[in-house]
């Protein structure tokens, strides 16, 4: 492990600066394997596979295709030809 303190969890600063950093990381679409933190920190490697598999996981729950245009017209056009409920 490197000279950099350790914090109340068990983490070191630079585990703190490196997941300071992860949001920015993530964004880019780097790859974060090549990142030399994650080459010793088995925290860090953890948090990162850990974060990898819920973002694959939360792509399944989006819909596939968005549906077309027309869609969203058709329904437009349906819901305005519907009778106005009266109380």
């Amino acid at each position: 492990m490197s000279n950099a303190r350790k914090g109340a969890n068990g983490t070191t600063a630079d585990c703190a600066e490196f997941q300071e950093q992860l949001p920015k990381l993530f964004e880019s679409g780097e790859d974060l394997s090549t990142q030399e933190h994650l080459k010793t920190c088995e925290n860090c490697s953890a948090l990162v596979s850990d974060l990898e598999y819920i973002a694959q996981q939360a792509k399944l729950l989006l819909p596939i295709h968005d549906p077309s245009p027309a869609v969203w017209e058709n329904i437009q056009t349906a819901l305005k030809k519907e009778p106005t409920p009266t109380k």
